[in-house]
């Protein structure tokens, strides 16, 4: 028998114990749901008769109140509407009577209609106001009660029986899943232990080929699996044995032991989809799989014999400064964004190959080269500009609408389309701030592409720093107030220009001090300052917020990055254009803080007497 037969058996008790639990199962089902079904077909039809009833003649009631209110119209199409359906249901009653004493309650209930219609036929018949109004109080509206007193006996008789009998449907329940229980935990049971005792030893084999193979693995070239049979496993084994009599002939060569470590590190290599180069630790390339020969080789001009061609040539002073970071001992090299990436157009068109390195180490820990892969980021590289693109012509047909927008909210808090009320203004406060709130995450977004398609542009001048800082205070001034935050500007210690944009510097300074003024408290202080640092002037922000995190400190220069559980607000671009200004003018940017105790936001700038 195959392999997959003796599974097979192993499972068959496992699946007579489903069908006897399937069995039971389907006759406990069937029994509570004719229980179920006698409920509905006994009592459910009289319970919504009587109900009906009621209805019917409750409104009959009230229509005899309306002809005694002069509606005589609308009193005699209700009662004509109403008549026939309470007979209708009456006789749906007579025809459903199940329960004990129902039928006594039934025929009383006929009684007293058809008292009811006479009393209702000689009411309708009057035409004195006076004669009328003495007979419905004293004949026909004690007809009515009689007529719904019975119809709610037969509804209480029913809906007492629905009550009994759901109570003996959760009994007979109850009883069910305790059979239920009992019939698949044994079955269960059996099951499981037919089934591991056929399964146990349909796996012996297993077990003495597993022992041979752990045996093999620790060097014991000796090791043989004997297992008797005919079916996978048993081929598995005679296999093996074959495999093991190649390992021991093998292994008596020492060159095949370097052949094989040889193939398996080519291999290894070669099964990378990306081009991957190994440097020794002079700088002199080892080895390469077959992606880097391919882009070398298969590219190379008709005629050359050298690897020096087009391809190398753009490659070349990339992966000297990988490889040189790396044997330098400074770690691996990870690339920071796209922007590293070398495009070059091959025969397939044009690919961007990203540059990463790790270096390769001795059993002393000492680096003995460099592995380079050139990931292949051409898709992503294309996807990221196509975001980008997105994102800035998203973020730019949203300038006129929110223009637009903000115009209305203010014309109408202005009072130009009528008086507003208190709450109303409350309302269009609210919707002016959030305007304002959309309309600097769309200036961010416009920057950010801006910025990410290298189109930003300085227009670099000497510009004194206490003018850059005395427009910037005087600016959120005012956002300051109203967030009871006092800005305090120190200059003293700085004289002189920097090299700098005034009209980007208004954006960084605008960026850090109203982050800094919104994680102020109230009656805070925001102290602005400069100070001169060797060749640059030093541009600090302080606030008196709740601070960040040590973890936080570095990522919250980033595309995107949201301090956890921090303000509402922008879309966390700010400082990430912020970061880019600063550096397009050839500073640096950082943050000192700890938690509960403020943060101090600080860059430089090159002060413009000394730069060449």
């Amino acid at each position: 028998m195959s392999l997959r037969g003796k599974l097979l058996l192993a499972l068959v008790p496992l699946g007579l114990a489903l069908v006897v639990v399937g069995v039971v199962a389907v006759r406990c089902v069937s029994r509570l749901g004719s229980q179920s079904m006698r409920i509905l077909d006994d009592n459910y039809e009289s319970v919504l008769a009587a109900q009906r009833m009621k209805e019917s003649v409750e409104r009959m009631d009230s229509a005899a109140l309306f002809l005694l209110a002069g509606h005589r119209e609308k009193a005699l199409s209700q009662i004509a509407s109403h008549r026939p359906a309470f007979e209708k249901q009456l006789q749906v009653q007579e025809g459903n009577i199940t329960e004990v004493g129902e039928e006594a309650a039934t025929k009383r209930l006929r009684r007293a209609w058809t008292d009811y219609q006479l009393e209702l036929d000689a009411f309708l018949t009057l035409d004195d106001g006076g004669t009328r109004k003495q007979m419905y109080f004293e004949k026909l509206e004690p007809a009515f009660i009689v007529v719904k007193n019975d119809a709610d006996t037969i509804l209480a008789l029913n809906q007492d029986a629905m009550h009994r009998k759901s109570k003996q449907a959760q009994d007979l329940s109850q009883k069910t899943n305790g059979l239920m229980l009992g019939t698949a935990a044994a079955a269960l049971l059996v099951g499981v232990v037919v089934s591991t005792m056929v399964t146990r030893r349909l796996l012996r084999p297993l077990g003495v080929l597993s022992q041979a193979v752990e045996r093999l693995g620790e060097g014991d070239f000796q090791a043989r699996a004997n297992i008797a049979g005919s079916d996978e496993i048993a081929l598995l084994a005679d296999r093996f044995n074959t495999m093991a009599d190649h390992l021991l002939e093998y292994r008596g060569s020492s060159l095949g032991e370097l052949l094989l470590a040889q193939r398996a590190a080519q291999a290894a290599i070669d099964s990378i989809p990306d081009p991957t180069l190994i440097y020794t630790a002079d700088g002199a390339m080892l080895n390469h799989n077959d992606a880097a020969e391919v882009l070398y080789v298969q590219n190379r001009p008709q005629g050359g014999s050298e690897l020096a061609t087009d391809v190398s040539i753009r490659l070349g002073p990339v992966l000297q400064r990988v490889v040189e970071h790396v044997l330098q001992g400074k770690g691996a090299y990870v690339p920071k964004s796209f922007d590293e990436a070398v495009s070059l157009v091959l025969g397939d068109g044009e690919r961007c190959l990203l540059p990463r390195a790790t270096p390769v180490y001795n059993a002393g820990g000492r680096i003995t080269g460099a592995t380079v892969i050139l990931q292949d980021v051409t898709r992503l590289r294309r996807f990221d500009e196509l975001k980008n693109d997105l994102v800035a012509t998203v973020a730019h047909e949203f300038r006129t609408p929110l223009t637009s927008l903000r115009m209305a909210v203010h014309l109408c808090l202005e009072g130009a389309a009528g008086e507003v009320n208190e709450k109303q203004a409350d309302l269009l406060h609210a919707a002016r701030e959030d305007c304002a709130r959309l309309q600097m995450i769309v200036d961010e977004l416009l920057d950010l592409a801006r910025i990410q398609s290298g189109r930003i542009e300085l227009d670099r001048r000497p510009t004194p720093a206490t003018e850059l800082i005395e427009t910037a205070v005087d600016a959120e001034r005012t956002n300051a107030e109203r967030r009871a935050v006092r800005l305090e500007a120190d200059t003293l210690d700085v004289s002189g220009d920097v090299l700098a944009d005034p009209d980007r510097l208004r954006l960084v300074f605008s960026n850090l001090l109203t982050n800094a003024i919104r994680h102020s408290p109230t009656d805070g202080i925001v102290h602005v300052r400069a100070r001169i640092e060797g060749n640059s002037v030093r541009f600090e922000v302080q606030d008196q917020g709740e601070g960040i995190a040590k973890e936080y400190q570095q990522a919250i220069f980033e595309k995107f990055f949201r301090l956890p559980g921090g303000h509402s607000g922008g879309a966390g671009l700010g400082l990430f254009i912020t970061k880019e200004i600063v550096e397009a003018h050839g500073g640096r940017i950082g943050v000192s803080s700890e938690r509960g105790k403020g943060s101090t936001f600080w860059f430089t700038l090159p002060r413009a007497n000394k730069v060449a």
